[in-house]
């Protein structure tokens, strides 16, 4: 929208046919009243905090929001609750049904009216800098959203005034005008926002991260998309990108590591406490007493699984990956798990996990057979809608990760520089430590595959596997694809367990078989010569169902029918931006689509 700068959610609301029929120009410019006046309320630094409170419920209506999944990417084998994203790769998404949701101005008009409204605050000035810099944070947020869903967006610094004619019907500001003043919004925070406090609020590590993150992701995107040719100046913010995160390295963080490798890594996700662990920078207080909750037990098994090449990324813990190991592609469920990189057990279910009373939990073929429990707490007092587990916003993983790959995006990154970010990763882990040498040497062809864009770089192959892994789960994935210029891997079909033939198969590692894949009800000879006892508990799962399908007919990979019937296809750059709702480009003519829509 553009005025309306915070009438699109409205407008959505009303008869659509309002929208092609005619609309009340006095109706839609009208400025929403609000029940503070600036001339009565902004006058203390008390009044800037309780008004900047209120910026902290904006908090999980966008990515920094507690990441609990990887939905959509090439990380979910499926998901039955479907999404924009996959909607748009299947030629499915339009300018017309595109969600109006995503272009509301409405958080933005709250943060520029406090930032409009300084004139008569009184106080000390670090304090007065210090809810600026709040304001300022969670504007680069808004924008950093913006900038990734549609790329050049108009900027506003002032709450519209609703005969600005020119303010509300102005076409679109340039990218790299868009990040540039992202990049000083968080500039302005990392620098005035307080260093001292809780780490369940905004202080200057919250703030340095976001500009490290920003940065990273900015840097990359105009490295490897050559087609807006910036290129040459993608280098000033990886640079920054790598001193923003060095600050924060030098501030007293840590990995939270006691030697319990994937317990410990299992913890910073299903705890109820984390106030005291090192590793957060920002983090979500959940708790029973004050009735403040999360929803995290639909990870597991709801609507979707891990996906075979998510499986595939985990090495061995040796170091070495597992697709080199022999027979690699082909081992069954019960087997991939070995002398496996102890994160993968705490984040895709293990054979003989269990959620109640001890008795294992049995895998699903037709979500793919690798359900996600990362952030699943076996919990007796919890219920779907209510966990009580604290949830990371910003942890201080994400901050060696951002380090080391600027670094070896910018060709400077040392074997020391790995030790200390990538390496604290893998002896948390207990995975053995990465070589520069050796990775240089003898680069992953699976990696390759994966990211044709890097040549001959290995370490910066492995670099991208650690991201991928340490980071599962948490929201980065997809973003992380469309800023490499690696949205291809999005079109691949998804794939999920190996199944080597019909019949029973042990899925809870105690050697009784447990699920039965047959080609139909009537066809059960695989199974018929099985003991009854053990055939009449057998979950059965019927290939004539079409809820998925193997890859050779009797045997191979569980696929899905829709990747079939609509395939995926991602168009570039097409599909690295999403359409600006067409209502919007009917009330300002100015607006053009992003590239190719």
């Amino acid at each position: 929208m553009t005025t309306r700068y915070y009438h699109s959610l409205f407008i959505a609301l009303i008869a659509i046919s309002l929208l092609f029929t005619g609309c009340k120009k006095d109706f839609l410019d009208r400025t929403p009243q609000t029940s503070i006046n600036p001339k009565d309320f902004f006058k203390t630094t008390t009044d800037l905090e309780t008004y900047s409170n209120g910026f902290y419920e904006m908090t999980g209506m966008t990515s920094l929001g507690p990441g609990t999944n990887d939905l959509f990417s090439d990380n979910i084998s499926v998901n039955l609750g479907g999404s924009e994203a996959d909607n748009m790769i299947r030629g499915k998404l339009t300018p017309v049904n595109v969600s109006v949701l995503s272009w509301d101005w409405r958080n933005l008009r709250r943060i520029n009216y406090m930032l409009n409204n300084l004139q008569n605050v009184q106080g000390d000035q670090a304090t007065i800098n210090h809810f600026i810099g709040i304001a300022r944070f969670y504007r680069g947020i808004f924008y950093f959203e913006m900038l990734k869903r549609y790329g050049d967006v108009p900027y506003y610094t002032t709450v519209l005034d609703a005969n600005d004619e020119a303010a509300l019907y102005k076409a679109k500001d340039p990218r790299t005008l868009v990040a540039d003043s992202i990049r000083a919004d968080f500039e302005y925070a990392a620098k005035n926002v307080k260093a001292a406090g809780t780490n369940t609020r905004i202080t200057k590590w919250a703030s340095l991260s976001l500009l490290a993150r920003f940065c990273l992701y900015e840097g990359t995107f105009r490295k490897y998309h050559d087609e807006l040719g910036l290129q040459s100046s993608a280098g000033a913010f990886l640079d920054r990108a790598v001193s923003a995160s060095q600050e924060i390295m030098g501030a007293g963080f840590s990995i939270y590591n006691t030697g319990l490798k994937g317990v410990d890594y299992q913890k910073l996700f299903t705890s109820t406490d984390l106030s005291t662990n090192k590793e957060m920078i920002f983090y979500q207080n959940n708790s029973q007493a004050l009735n403040h909750s999360n929803s995290t037990h639909y990870v597991f098994d709801w609507q979707w699984s891990i996906s075979k090449s998510m499986a595939d990324t985990y090495l061995m813990t040796d170091g070495t990956p597992f697709t080199s190991s022999p027979g690699w592609d082909t081992k069954p469920y019960v087997e991939i798990f070995k002398n496996r990189d102890p994160r993968m057990a705490t984040t895709i279910m293990p054979p003989g996990f269990s959620t109640t009373l001890g008795i294992p939990n049995k895998i699903r073929p037709t979500f793919g057979g690798y359900p996600q429990i990362k952030f699943y707490a076996i919990d007796p007092v919890a219920k779907v809608y209510t966990e009580f587990t604290d949830l990371p916003i910003i942890r201080y993983a994400e901050i060696l990760l951002i380090n080391a790959e600027a670094k070896a995006e910018q060709g400077t990154i040392t074997q020391s520089d790995i030790d200390q970010t990538i390496n604290l990763l893998r002896n948390r882990a207990g995975v053995s430590p990465l070589n520069i040498g050796t990775a240089n040497t003898n680069p992953d062809p699976v990696l390759m595959n994966m990211y044709p864009q890097i040549s001959s770089k290995g370490v910066l192959l492995e670099i991208r596997r650690e991201r991928n892994v340490e980071l599962a789960c948490e929201g980065f994935r997809y973003a992380d694809l469309l800023r490499w210029k690696a949205g291809k891997l999005l079109e691949r079909p998804t794939q999920g367990m190996y199944v080597p033939k019909l019949g029973a198969f042990d899925v809870t590692g105690d050697g009784v078989e447990d699920i039965a894949i047959l080609q139909s009800p009537d066809q059960t000879a695989p199974i018929a010569n099985l003991p009854d006892a053990v055939r009449t508990k057998l979950v059965l799962y019927y290939l004539s169902d079409n809820s998925f399908y193997l890859s050779n007919t009797t045997s191979g990979f569980v696929m899905f029918p829709e990747n079939i019937n609509t395939p995926r296809s991602f168009i570039e750059p097409k599909y690295y931006y999403f359409p600006i709702p067409f209502q919007q480009i009917i009330l300002n003519p100015k607006l053009t689509q992003p590239t190719g829509w």
